[in-house]
């Protein structure tokens, strides 16, 4: 037993009903130890532990007394013959696995020590015979159990397959996590077999829709930089579509290293700003759409203090996620008791991750979109050059465009979105949606397409509106028709060589 907890009280109410008690190793010195009388396995089996208790309960005796048929004669006969004593409860609790490969100094030694055998065949043999045998993986179901033999004298049927299904299950989420680790460590990529698990973290009260139900599960290896792991310090519980949102606006968020906010509507970014400061910053992610921000999900990447507070107070707000909150900041945006106010640490983010997107019969799975970019690499295709003031405007939008749904345009300045056109089916459509929203502002803005222009259109309308720069990936077949028009305006555009589609 590897988690005790609860072990000793439910081994004494399994006694008082007249159950005797196997146990090995640790556990039954800390039975022993309360006072709880046990057999030693081996006075069962008629061999020591050995192999540093590698084997102990790998034994006929033992899987026989599990697997016997109760209903069988043939069975009963075969138990007789070889002396096998039925077992009808099965109490286990595997070697640590999860808890050792979650060390950051972890040999593989180590983790290969914690592969538990002879506990997950006593489970799946018990589980098997549930018919017959009571078993228990989770001190949880220590009372439910204790509490049906209190009454009546034996566990119900109901009771034994419910539990046989927990055992499973169990058994299921424990192998998938060594066979994660044995694929990592071999370095494959692309196994045969995907075998994933994930730990429930919450019921939801319903999905996108409220005839749709819903309930969000944690990796059971938890990623310290996401959703899952953020705590909620304040508000309402957390629906799928916050959930969604949130998720999608963190992405953004680690984006930019310099004081940034997020302001994110429906999966797609509403308003981001950077400044020298947090409150600054604020100011402009809320200037850059101050009606689309209205019940938005906000990310700050930095600790949140009374006068941005103050301002986000103001508005009607559905979650505020930050790596912290000064006192003063706290109370201010908890007067309003609805708003979900999370703390997320900013600190621990992975710079290589998989993304999963279920279809119907499938799983989609590829690498998240977090390639490292350097403008300075990028490949300037016009007679004219940025200016250094374009240049830092074109690479925030870069950085914001790869989150807008595409087909997807940012126009932006240094400091600010100032209009987003996205997930149009056609591009020159998001286009006219960007520059629409960014209206006067368009005269001191750039643009970022995700991908490229199939044709000139997108940039001689963004050129006759006031732009002034470009970035795009290139690649189309007809690049040099938006190269010819842009040099037609005196624009400058650049070539980055990546595309960022997120659909």
């Amino acid at each position: 037993m590897s988690d005790k907890t609860g072990i000793v009280a439910f081994a004494k109410g399994l006694v008082a009903q007249g159950i005797e008690i196997i146990s090995t190793g640790g556990t039954k010195q800390a039975l022993s130890e309360a006072g709880v009388p046990t057999i030693g396995i081996e006075e069962v089996t008629g061999f020591p532990e050995m192999m540093d208790g590698r084997v102990k309960t790998l034994h006929p005796l033992i899987h026989g007394g599990l697997l016997g048929r109760r209903d069988l004669p043939e069975h009963q006969q075969a138990m007789e013959e070889h002396d096998i004593t039925p077992i009808d409860f099965v109490c286990v609790n595997l070697y640590p696995f999860k808890e050792t490969i979650e060390k950051t100094d972890v040999t593989t030694a180590e983790a290969i020590e914690n592969i538990d055998i002879g506990g997950p065949s006593m489970l799946r043999s018990a589980a098997k015979n549930y018919a017959a045998v009571t078993v228990v993986v989770d001190p949880a179901d220590y009372e439910v159990v204790l509490g049906e033999l209190q009454a009546s004298g034996s566990t119900t049927a109901a009771t034994r397959e419910r539990l046989a299904a927990k055992v499973f299950r169990h058994m299921a989420a424990y192998d998938a996590l060594i066979a994660g680790y044995l694929t990592e460590l071999v370095k494959e990529t692309e196994p045969e077999k995907l075998t994933l698990t994930f730990e429930r973290k919450q019921s939801l009260r319903y999905g996108e829709n409220s005839h749709q139900t819903a309930a969000f599960y944690q990796t059971a290896l938890p990623e310290s930089y996401s959703i899952a792991s953020a705590k909620q310090l304040h508000g309402k519980e957390l629906s799928y579509n916050n959930i969604r949102d949130a998720d999608a606006a963190i992405r953004i968020a680690r984006e930019y290293q310099a004081p940034t906010v997020v302001a994110l509507k429906h999966m797609n970014p509403c308003g981001i700003g950077t400044a020298e400061t947090i409150e600054q910053a604020w100011d402009f992610a809320y200037a850059a759409d101050p009606v689309s921000i209205f019940g938005g999900i906000i990310v700050l990447n930095q600790e949140v203090d009374a006068a941005t507070a103050e301002k986000m107070h103001q508005l009607f707000l559905e979650i505020i996620i930050a790596p912290s909150y000064t006192q003063e900041a706290f109370a201010i945006l908890a007067k309003k008791k609805n708003v979900r106010l999370l703390e997320l640490d900013f600190s621990q983010q992975a710079t290589k991750e998989t993304e999963k997107v279920g279809v119907l019969g499938g799983l989609l799975v590829q690498e998240q979109d977090l390639v490292p970019e350097d403008p300075q690499t990028w490949n300037v295709v016009t007679k004219r050059q940025p200016t250094t003031d374009e240049l830092a405007a074109l690479a925030f939008a870069w950085k914001a465009v790869k989150h807008v749904k595409s087909n997807a345009i940012v126009v932006a300045n240094a400091h600010q979105t100032v209009g987003i056109g996205a997930g149009q089916m056609n591009r020159i459509g998001s286009v006219k949606i960007a520059i629409e929203q960014a209206g006067e502002r368009v005269q001191d803005a750039v643009l970022a397409s995700d991908a490229f222009f199939p044709m000139n259109d997108s940039v001689e309308y963004a050129a006759q509106h006031g732009i002034k720069a470009i970035v795009q990936p290139g690649g189309s077949i007809k690049d040099q028709d938006s190269i010819a028009m842009a040099d037609k305006y005196g624009i400058a555009m650049v070539f980055t060589d990546i595309r960022h589609f997120r659909h």
